[in-house]
């Protein structure tokens, strides 16, 4: 369990510069959807890349800094329940670290599925248990509307997640050297 959160150097750079994408993402690279304050947000694939990399607690910062800075940016102030539901669907992303082999310049058809997996499992739990309850705890929003705008987030997000975070680790591993690619002669 170490090996999730083992926090360096490399993580906290990683973290800095994942929010700082993720806060430009979420502001302005977003699609809008019928149901009220919810879009299409390419944020979230860049957050799943991310996790993957760098693990939950780099996955979760990135997600909870940036959507709280965009919030505060735009906005004048965060919604703090679905700040904090960002950064549980950040945090549950970075489960995939180390569950593939990205690093080692791997990533098929079953590091794709276990990352999906992953990442879906995070955008349910975020957006269908942890964003309305907490909307409705802290804003008392109506009930119908708070369980809609999530199950709309969640299948926007997963799908963000899955194309654009698929796409980027695919790419990033190409890059990586092939364990056992290199000999000695």
């Amino acid at each position: 369990m170490d090996k999730y959160f083992k926090v360096t150097t490399r993580t906290i750079v990683a973290t800095g510069l994942g929010a700082a994408i993720f806060m430009l993402l979420f502001m302005y690279v977003k699609v809008p959807s019928p149901v009220p304050e919810t879009s299409f947000q390419t944020a979230y694939g860049v957050s799943a890349f991310f996790g993957t990399l760098f693990g939950p607690i780099a996955g979760g910062l990135i997600a909870f800094i940036g959507h709280a800075l965009s919030d505060a940016v735009q906005y004048g102030s965060p919604w703090w329940s679905w700040v904090i539901a960002s950064g549980v669907a950040g945090f549950i992303f970075g489960f995939a670290y180390k569950n593939t082999g990205v690093e080692e310049g791997e990533f098929k058809k079953k590091d794709i599925i276990k990352f999906n997996t992953i990442q879906i499992i995070g955008n349910l739990i975020a957006w269908l248990v942890v964003a309305p309850v907490l909307d409705i705890v802290i804003y008392a929003e109506p009930i119908n509307l708070v369980f809609t705008q999530g199950a709309i987030a969640a299948l926007m997000n997963s799908i963000s997640a899955g194309v654009i975070g698929t796409f980027f680790l695919i790419a990033y591993a190409s890059t990586r050297t092939k364990k056992g690619s290199i000999s000695k002669n």
